[in-house]
């Protein structure tokens, strides 16, 4: 039987693996880094197809969808297909491609902070408002629920005929009650 040769082993074994890490050095994941800077690996959903992290903490993640959803306590929170910030000790400013819902209406998140020392809660910044949640719902990694999932949800609280509008921030169709 023959060996295989160095050159093929690094292109079965390490280029498959920097694929799935991202581009940050040490091929470790997202979710692997994101702990080093004291935050929850559950902040992303299990999407991710790669990320990049410079030396300034500038980051970009892509995921493998055009969009997700993942529920979170009683928020819903939408991730765009590219994701962007600043990654920093105990934070994530500058945050683009992460928004959550209330009320039907969608709020870009701005920033994602933690205490340091840890504490029992992280805080997630949306313009002016600043809304504090468990950690715990944060610690695992979520998996992407699709558009049409969250959308039977509303329709089963809301039998009432809906029609649908175009959201302007995401891009996506949501629904909004008739007079």
């Amino acid at each position: 039987m023959q060996l295989l040769s160095p050159f093929l082993v690094y292109f079965l074994v390490a280029l498959p693996a920097a694929a799935a890490g991202g581009s940050n050095g040490n091929n470790a994941s997202v979710f692997e880094v994101l702990p080093q800077y004291g935050l929850p690996s559950g902040l992303l959903p299990d999407a991710v197809a790669s990320y990049s992290l410079d030396a300034e903490g500038r980051f970009v993640v892509e995921l493998d969808r055009s969009s997700c959803y993942v529920q979170f306590g009683s928020y819903l929170v939408y991730y765009a297909r590219r994701i962007t910030g600043t990654l920093k000790v105990g934070s994530i400013r500058d945050l683009e491609g992460i928004q959550v819902q209330r009320l039907f209406l969608w709020f870009g998140v701005d920033e994602i902070k933690v205490d340091l020392p840890p504490s029992d809660y992280i805080y997630f910044e949306v313009g002016w408002i600043t809304k504090r949640l468990p950690i715990d719902d944060f610690r695992n990694v979520h998996s992407c629920q699709d558009r049409t999932t969250y959308g039977a949800r509303v329709q089963r609280l809301f039998p009432e005929p809906v029609y649908e509008i175009e959201e302007l921030i995401t891009g996506d169709v949501h629904v909004t009650l008739q007079k």
